[in-house]
């Protein structure tokens, strides 16, 4: 039936021609037109899709072929272009494509090609590759003055002070004197201009000092001394143990006699385990370095890519006959930033600069600017119509007469106070105390603040993105679980399976070989009859076997002395217990290893070819490794093929999850039900399995295996099916249950945060069944919510299927793999962000470090919510820097993550107090300074604006030259600056009760509202002041600026008191300097005040009385305030 349909029905116009264009092509043979008909067909395809209605059912979605034909009929209309559609906007769209053109042609990206490499022949590359420098720099010498100034004049608020200042040097446009307007202005931007510089600096010098790292390169005369940024693609470079590798190699020779090395990886994908590298046979045979030139060969690359976990390519040896073909594949690649840990290595450059993996996974920084500056840019620009309003009015009521365009410029600066300059110092300062506060807090040590600008943003966080392996779990696996089906074995009975093991070891060889080759010959006989039950001490016994083979652990004995290679050799076969490590590609493999030799079974050897166990007695067993087949995330599983030494019988073992191990293993009624009981105590799950193979058997597999190795086109498929055929009816042994230990209260702060309204986001390089298991371990799920897990889904029409079924789910965490992520995000960015922002919960696993990236600028663009990303490796630096707030753990896997962070911590349970208290905090105070500072400058301007308007429309300032500049810093910045030291609840009251946190996302503490009623305040208290003043005032204009000026400065001292909710001892001491320096300098101010009219009672009474009446009504208000409707912070504090 499904063949009758035809896959693609035609009956559009669009269509016939793309058919007639496809047949035009195919006919004209291979050629640059062929690879087109394909892409004219998935064009429909995706037509289709796109017309549908994305909530469909399957049938809908088999059947549904009504509005199939829509789009490309749509598209045929499109292109009739005459003058309607140029003046309807197609002249924009010219313009544009113009712009784009040119842009493109200034910037114009290589293409990525793959490539072929000569060995030590870099002339001999066709093309130009990029140089092999890292450059982290922002700016260079010619854009860092310009760079810098263009961030700070793109405030609104800093650009406008630009422009008043400016003005002052205009003679009929000058107020008072030029230090009034220039001196803050100079003051903030050269405070700026030395942060950057500092941190650029910095940056340079680290770039500097890894491009200047110096390796061996090997020649035709020799080694040479070349700098890292110096080294090309064809080069072959020699790179010692504990040396960072410089570039993307291809890993052709290394001194180890096995023809393998390890290389730490932790600075690329975060993992901390060791990966073990393959030399390239052909190379490594050869007998002496120099011989390397005495070859013709070259390496095949595809073209650079970001994915760090594949790799293909074909090495050939041409001088030889026949040729000699070797397939590449990731284990022979020694990317960049990698470090090597054990023996010298040689490779082959082949991607060098901007095309290595590690430089194309990592994003640029960009400047992070916190939600609060971006609302109080947005709260300036309403004050600046404001000013330019009050200003017409002035004019208008004026009546026009004379220059009145320079009037109206006069009052423009005259009421510029309305807009404080003092706003951006105030507040930097502000930012600087935070950090201080955060790093001196006793209760979260360590703790770094390297961005000083952002520390509001930790008050605003909705979404949290954290890391799992490091940051939620310390990476320490410890063995916990033995289960056989009919005996299970915990971390108490672990004993009773040492004494099995020995027990099964120390019968007699004879006896024991007996009995293993009596049972392998008449296996076929063995199906039909009835199955032996085993004693429960052989079954244990084979178990610890298979656990002890079925694994890719080496075990890595570090000299004691520093003894030279030849000696190192030597101390190989010296197989004591104090000075072996394991090293392996998974901290779960190293548990399982550490856990036979616990009970007696000890690997004390092992290389590419052979490995040798230690039995409880001291016997040593040697197998011969056949085959391995690699743990991938497709197959989910890993097996090895051995031969015992000592009987040469051939065993296939296989470990994998559950999921994939199921259809493998023989039909059992107990393993899915254990393996779910493990999974709820949080432990990862493996489950064992064993093959018995004759000679003849895996003679036969090696001849397919190998030839599908050497095929170029769907050689992972090939390859897999080989494999897939000895996977077959093989004999379950047990199941193992590992835990990975988490950090120090990760659930009680996971806890906290929830409560706090901020939704978590676990993203991670690991496997899907071990993030859902660490998912359900921290409680980052919670014990009562289902879990969703995401299908794979390669194609539109499976990613359509895949979201409507998880539509249908409620309030359940959703699990889901960075490859069908990559799938949905293609077709379906908007609804699947819509779907997950729902969630409770999400998992990413097996997510790539722009993957990671990529998720955060999506949250941030579709939700316009604050997101902080949370994470310990390298891996997470692109996360990091891409969040509006990155936090970094210092934890195993190095530092690269905490120097790229904006707030570095020691644990992840610090950050409920980094966000709960100090975020809070930071956020509610500088609201409360920001607001208060435009109220001091709103006020004086009010008072200006009655004043002018009393002297008939008069562009003359109120306040000359000192008064003013002192009213904005000397008189009143004390005060008003302590209100960084302000705080509605105790810290523990705001970690007891995360739920004040989720208040401040709303952002009511600093909203147009809130902005609003300040306005208010000013207008009546300035008022109130300026009338009060010329009501009382008797005979000279001197008492008028006396009396209201000393007013002002009372008013401003009482509304700060006003404003306080918790007093601090300082802002008591600011308060009475503040009113000391107005006191004392009464006496200096000759010029401005009448000396004798101030010490008399009258002063003071009119003083007094228009203080009382400008601060007492907004002190009643409050009260009523209170009493009637408290804030939630006070039910508590009560």
């Amino acid at each position: 039936m499904a063949d009758q349909i035809p896959l693609y029905p035609v009956r559009s116009a669009a269509a016939a021609a793309n058919r007639k264009r496809a047949a035009y092509f195919s006919a004209a043979g291979p050629g640059p037109g062929a690879e087109r008909p394909n892409r004219y067909q998935l064009e429909d395809e995706s037509a289709h899709l796109d017309e549908m209605p994305l909530m469909m059912s399957e049938e809908g979605f088999e059947n549904d072929e009504s509005d199939y034909h829509t789009l490309p009929r749509a598209r045929t209309m499109r292109r009739k272009r005459g003058l309607q559609w140029f003046v309807c906007g197609g002249w924009k769209f010219l313009c544009t494509s113009c712009c784009d053109w040119l842009i493109n042609i200034c910037q114009r990206k290589r293409e990525l090609k793959a490539r072929m490499v000569w060995l030590g022949y870099p002339e001999k590359c066709e093309e130009k590759h990029p140089r092999n420098s890292i450059k982290n720099q922002k700016y260079n010498v010619f854009t860092f003055i310009p760079g810098v100034l263009y961030e700070q004049f793109k405030f609104f608020l800093n650009l406008y002070f630009l422009v008043v200042s400016c003005s002052q040097f205009v003679p009929a446009l000058k107020i008072g004197y030029l230090y009034t307007y220039w001196a803050p202005l100079g003051f903030v931007l050269a405070v700026t201009i030395m942060r950057e510089a500092v941190d650029e600096f910095r940056r340079f010098q680290r770039d500097k000092e890894v491009n200047s790292q110096l390796y061996s390169k090997l020649t035709i005369r020799g080694k040479v001394q070349v700098k890292s940024s110096d080294i090309q693609v064809g080069d072959l470079i020699i790179v010692e143990k504990n040396q960072r590798i410089p570039s993307d190699m291809v890993f052709l020779r290394t001194s180890e006699k096995a023809g393998s090395c390890f290389i730490r990886t932790d600075q690329l994908d975060g993992e901390t385990d060791w990966k073990l590298k393959v030399a390239v046979s052909c190379t490594q045979r050869l007998p002496a370095l120099g011989d390397l030139f005495s070859i013709s060969a070259y390496v095949y690359a595809q073209k650079p890519q970001m994915d760090i976990h594949s790799f293909e390519g074909t090495f050939t040896r041409e001088d030889s006959d026949p040729p000699i073909h070797e397939s590449l594949s990731i284990e022979n690649t020694l990317w960049a930033g990698t470090v090597v840990a054990s023996g010298t290595v040689i490779g082959v450059v082949i991607y060098t600069g901007k095309e290595t993996r590690s430089v194309m996974n990592t994003s640029n920084p960009k400047n992070k600017v916190g939600l609060l500056d971006l609302e109080l840019n947005q709260l300036t620009k309403a004050l600046f119509l404001a000013l330019v309003a009050l200003s017409v009015v002035m004019v208008t009521l004026q009546g026009f007469v004379g220059p009145w365009y320079r009037n109206l410029f006069r009052f423009l600066l005259l009421f510029s106070y309305i807009i404080p300059i003092s706003l951006r110092v105030n507040l930097d300062m502000g930012k600087a105390a935070y950090g201080w506060m955060i790093m001196k807090d006793e209760n979260i040590p360590g703790t770094v603040v390297r961005t000083s600008t952002i520390p509001e943003e930790l008050g605003r966080l909705v979404y949290l993105l954290t890391d799992k392996t490091g940051t939620l779990t310390q990476n320490e696996m410890v063995f916990k679980r033995l289960h056989l089906g009919t005996v299970s074995y915990g971390t108490d009975t672990m004993d009773e399976i040492q004494n099995h093991v020995r027990n099964s070891y120390s019968q007699t060889p004879s006896q024991a070989s007996g009995n293993s080759t009596s049972s392998t010959p008449p296996r076929k006989s063995q199906s039909s009859a009835p199955k032996v039950r085993k004693s429960v001490s052989s079954r244990v016994h084979e178990a610890v076997k298979a656990i002890a083979l079925c694994h890719n652990v080496t075990p890595v004995y570090e000299a004691r002395s520093t003894a030279a290679e030849t000696e190192f050799a030597e101390a190989d076969q010296d197989f004591s217990d104090d000075n072996r490590t394991y090293q392996a590609s998974s901290p779960d493999e190293v548990a399982l290893v550490q856990w036979t030799e616990s009970v007696g079974l000890t690997l004390v050897n092992r290389d590419l070819t052979s490995m040798q166990l230690r039995t409880p007695g001291g016997q040593i067993l040697t197998y011969c490794i056949l085959q391995t087949f690699p743990f991938t995330s497709e197959s989910k599983r890993m097996g090895v093929i051995v031969r015992d030494e000592s009987t040469a019988e051939i065993t296939f073992y296989m470990k994998g999850a559950d999921v994939a191990m199921s259809s493998i293993v023989q039909y059992n009624d107990w393993l899915e039900e254990e393996c779910g009981n493990m999974a709820r105590e949080g432990l990862r799950t493996l489950v064992v399995a064993k093959r018995a193979l004759t000679e003849e058997q895996y003679q036969d597999f090696e001849s397919r295996y190998s030839q599908a190795k050497l095929s170029l086109h769907d050689r992972a498929l090939k390859v897999a099916a080989v494999v897939e055929s000895l996977e077959r009816e093989m004999e379950l042994l047990c199941l193992t249950g590992v835990e990975d230990q988490l950090q120090a209260d990760v659930r009680p702060t996971l806890e906290m945060l929830r409560n706090a309204g901020i939704k978590i986001w676990m993203l991670t390089g690991d496997k899907l069944e071990t993030a859902t298991c660490i998912a359900k371990s921290s409680h980052l799920v919670s014990r009562t919510q289902d879990t969703h897990v995401f299908r794979p889904v390669s194609s539109r029409g499976e990613a359509h299927l895949e979201l409507n079924a998880f539509r249908r789910k409620h309030d359940c965490a959703l699990v889901i793999s960075g490859d069908s992520l990559e799938v949905c995000l293609k077709y379906y960015e908007h609804e699947f962000v819509e779907l997950a922002c729902q969630c409770p919960a999400v998992v990413c696993c097996r997510c790539s470090p722009t993957q990671k990236a990529h998720i955060v600028k999506l949250l941030q663009q579709h939700t316009g919510k604050r997101t902080c990303a949370i994470g310990d490796g390298g891996n997470d630096v692109s996360m990091i820097q891409a969040a509006d707030c990155g936090i970094g753990i210092e934890g195993k896997e190095g530092r690269q993550a905490s120097l790229a962070a904006d707030f570095s911590i020691t644990q992840f349970k610090h950050i409920g107090r980094l966000l709960m208290v100090h975020g809070r905090s930071s956020y509610k105070r500088s609201a409360a300074l920001g607001q208060f500072v435009m109220h001091r400058g709103l006020i004086i301007s009010t008072m200006q604006a009655v004043f002018s308007s009393v002297f008939y429309f008069a562009s003359v300032p109120l306040y000359q030259g000192f008064l003013m500049v002192g009213y904005a810093t000397v008189y009143t910045m004390f005060p008003v600056f302590s209100l960084v030291l302000d705080r509605d609840v105790k810290p523990e009251m705001a970690m007891l009760y995360p739920e004040l946190y989720k208040d401040l996302t709303k952002g009511r503490s600093l909203s147009f509202k809130t902005f609003l009623v300040w306005v208010l305040i000013s207008i009546y208290q300035g008022g109130i002041l300026m009338y009060g003043a010329l009501v009382l005032f008797e005979s000279e204009f001197v008492h008028v600026v006396a009396i209201s000026f000393t007013a002002l400065i009372l008013t401003e001292l009482l509304m700060v008191a006003l404003t306080v909710r918790t007093w601090h001892w300082l802002m008591v001491v600011a308060q009475f300097l503040s009113l000391g320096c107005y006191v004392a300098s009464l006496a200096f101010l000759n010029e401005y005040f009448d000396l004798a009219f101030i010490t008399t009672v009258t002063f003071v009474w009119k003083v007094s009385a228009i203080t009382v009446v400008s601060c007492l009504p907004l002190y009643v208000l409050k009260y009523l305030r209170r009493k009637l409707s408290p804030p939630s912070y006070s039910k508590l504090s009560s």
